[in-house]
């Protein structure tokens, strides 16, 4: 399956960035997954830019996700309450990219799974990159199985 491609409109976020002390450790992080994503990787001596693809004559599709050391020289750090979320396609996918990212040098925030406080399809995992940036990998299908659909298969 291609990219998902997003039409330009005001207000969309056009870019993530984040800082890296250690560019080799988080292009392995970031590779494990963001590839799988249909993001592609550029690299130069500003750090790592990661875009969709985008078909010619089309829009560039957002976001895209840049690492790169800080600007001010000072050591990177990960803000309190930041997260960067990315959709991916399936709640397996869900597993099998949280299961690549720890392999490559992540830390688990949260296993692969439903969450209480999120709607019944809204299936996450949770990590923290090696700079320490939490980073969530989400699904929210609707026609996968739900959070109720699990319980109610428990049950009986």
């Amino acid at each position: 399956m291609g990219p998902l491609f997003c039409k330009k409109m005001l207000g969309m976020i056009g870019y993530v960035t984040v800082g890296a002390d250690d560019l080799a450790r988080a292009k392995r992080f970031y590779s494990a997954f963001l590839p799988v994503l249909d993001y592609s990787l550029k690299e130069g001596p500003e750090g790592l830019s990661y875009a969709l693809a985008s078909e010619p004559g089309q829009q560039t599709a957002l976001p895209d996700f840049y690492v790169k050391p800080t600007f001010d020289g000072r050591p990177a750090s990960a803000g309190n309450g930041t997260m960067i979320a990315f959709d991916v396609r399936s709640q397996t996918q869900v597993h099998l990219l949280h299961a690549a990212a720890l392999a490559a040098g992540g830390s688990d925030e949260g296993q692969p799974g439903f969450r209480d406080a999120y709607g019944p399809h809204f299936y996450v995992g949770y990590l923290r990159d090696p700079q320490g940036n939490k980073i969530a990998l989400f699904s929210n299908d609707p026609n996968e199985p739900s959070r109720d659909d699990k319980r109610a298969n428990k049950g009986g």
